[in-house]
């Protein structure tokens, strides 16, 4: 569940708002791929709505998925929220941080620019093209928890390959989704060969290891 809960804050969310949600365990199936979450994945939190429909922790996600088909829409829209974007620039900085709680609001201009998303490490669908959207200097990204088959950390490789520097934190030290937790708070738990040979070593905080790299340029 990682930092305060955040890995299952939705199913709060959607209970609010009449929506039966339901989280896989991590451990259980790999993160970023619905196939394997399908074929293998065991339910480890579900909300009220979905409970009253049979779903249980322990219960297969195909068994859960089926039982959900049943769930009726509540007719309630959430409330608009947009997701953050913030760049970081100080004096003396050759490169600035780019703070962006998801990494579909990566831009191809943000190239050669450091990066720190609150999305998990986990490769989408296995495409290594989909490690990230831009050539970045380097790439921050939340192992949430690792999982089976090391599915949180994925994406280190395949940053590896373009010569990206790629890390995660670890999720119980920063708040999964929320890129200034990540930031701030979080613990370097992996690194790639290129963030190692730029001195980067899991244990130690990410925002000292960023701003090394932001005034070295």
């Amino acid at each position: 569940m990682g930092k305060d809960e955040a890995g299952i804050a939705v199913l709060g969310m959607a209970e609010a708002l009449g929506v039966a949600a339901a989280a896989a365990s991590h451990a259980t199936c790999r993160i970023a791929d619905a196939a394997d979450m399908i074929g293998r994945g065991r339910i480890s939190h579900a909300n009220a709505p979905a409970r009253a429909l049979g779903v249980a922790p322990g219960l297969s996600c195909r068994d859960a998925a089926l039982r959900l088909v049943a769930a009726v829409a509540s007719g309630r829209d959430p409330a608009p929220i947009a997701e953050a974007r913030r760049a970081l620039r100080e004096p003396g900085w050759r490169r600035a941080i780019l703070l962006v709680d998801s990494a579909s609001l990566v831009r191809p201009e943000d190239a050669g620019q450091i990066l720190v998303t609150a999305s998990h490490g986990g490769l989408v669908g296995g495409n290594p093209t989909m490690a990230v959207q831009a050539d970045v200097f380097a790439a921050v990204f939340c192992d949430a928890g690792v999982g089976a088959d090391g599915a949180g950390i994925s994406r280190l490789p395949a940053l590896d390959a373009r010569g990206i520097a790629g890390l995660t934190v670890s999720a119980a030290s920063a708040r999964i989704g929320e890129a200034s937790s990540v930031y701030a708070d979080g613990i370097i738990s992996h690194a790639n060969r290129a963030a190692e040979r730029l001195g980067a070593r899991p244990g130690e905080p990410l925002q000292g290891r960023l701003e090394t790299w932001a005034r070295r340029g």
